[in-house]
């Protein structure tokens, strides 16, 4: 029990302390591409994967983990890809991002979380199991892409590398330069961890080294598998309600560790202060966190279970589920914010920058 705790919370710190420096979000990364026509955060998620795809079926090449096939159920997948994607507008944070968030003393994050957990938990062991059950009873005869397609799955992964090269280099020749901060008021390491602004590519090539460490440290507990939020997630609320220990897994200690590691940074920069919504947000943030949870459970797996590990392992569920979840986002980001705009006369950012403004 002692190196499930240890293991899981110093993944969960790096995890966390990682996430709020860089300020890295998947439904930041998948709204602004639609709303503000911004595809450098989404091109930081980019790199996470290549990374992790890398290192990890390097570590699978050299016998160090192993790589289980992961279930296609293709209309949970869609369904609850669609249904994440709602709520994470709603909830203002994906999963890791209200996690880290939490750590940051936004309220409504904590109110966004603990529908996240109360939805996971009522989709996997609750009321709702049993549409659950209907909806992922469909299952796709290939777990992984690179079988469908019968190449090595290295062809993949260096396809993707190389495209991944190509939006990096892109977006650093158009950018010209460092992006601007604050004057600088600290020095050395405790400028560059506490002060100075990480950039979205450097923030996901450490993500992505995360998520590959990820792996030996939740295989060495028994866990087979690299980051996942959702099951974690729901796992804590089950163990709070019943008391069973069986529920405190790696994944409940890296979640718990995300929400550290966070409230750590936070702290060392200065940015934690405890912030309480208005009425009418906390309640749009908790119906967000349901629908996140009723989404992620569905789907199998979170912005991270899916939008980075079981992309970066080619599995058709998160090939599937993650487009589900961009539509979605996109989908609730048009009534939470661009008809808005529009109604207000304001045009997008988008917009204004694609007609030179």
């Amino acid at each position: 029990m002692i190196s499930v705790i240890v293991l899981g919370l110093l993944c969960g710190v790096l995890l966390g302390f990682v996430l709020q420096r860089g300020r890295f979000c998947w439904v930041s990364a998948y709204r602004d591409v639609y709303v503000l026509g911004d595809t450098r955060l989404f091109v930081g998620t980019m790199v996470a994967i290549a990374v992790q795809s890398i290192g990890v079926y390097a570590l699978a090449a050299l016998g160090a983990i192993r790589i289980d096939p992961v279930p296609f159920t293709w209309v949970g997948a869609i369904v609850g890809g669609f249904i994440f994607g709602i709520g994470i507008v709603m909830a203002g944070g994906c999963a890791t991002g209200t996690w880290y968030r939490v750590g940051e003393g936004l309220i409504g994050s904590w109110i966004a979380l603990f529908g996240y957990m109360l939805g996971a938990a009522v989709m996997k062991y609750g009321a709702l199991k049993p549409v659950y059950g209907r909806l992922t009873a469909a299952k796709g005869p290939d777990s992984f892409v690179y079988q469908s397609l019968g190449v090595s799955p290295w062809v993949l992964i260096a396809a993707f590398a190389l495209v991944t090269a190509w939006a990096v280099r892109w977006h650093l020749r158009r950018e010209g330069g460092p992006i601007p901060g604050l004057p600088a008021k600290r020095r050395g390491l405790n400028h560059l961890l506490f002060e100075r602004r990480w950039h979205p590519f450097v923030t996901g090539i450490l993500v992505g080294l995360i998520a590959i460490l990820a792996w030996p440290l939740s295989e060495a507990t028994g866990r087979i598998y690299g980051l996942g939020i959702t099951t974690p997630s729901a796992n804590l609320l089950r163990y709070l309600v019943t008391g069973d220990l069986k529920s405190l897994d790696w994944g409940v200690f890296l979640v718990l560790g995300i929400a550290l590691g966070s409230f750590l940074a936070a702290k060392g920069s200065g940015e934690f202060r405890w912030r309480v919504p208005p009425a009418k947000t906390a309640i749009i943030n908790l119906v967000g966190g349901l629908l996140m949870g009723f989404g992620a459970g569905l789907a199998g797996g979170c912005s991270i279970g899916n939008g980075l590990v079981n992309t970066s392992l080619w599995s058709w569920e998160g090939w599937v589920a993650t487009p589900a979840m961009i539509l979605g986002t996109w989908f609730a980001a048009y009534f939470a914010v661009v008809r808005p705009m529009r109604a207000a006369g304001a045009p997008s950012r988008g917009a204004a920058l694609r007609q030179g403004a």
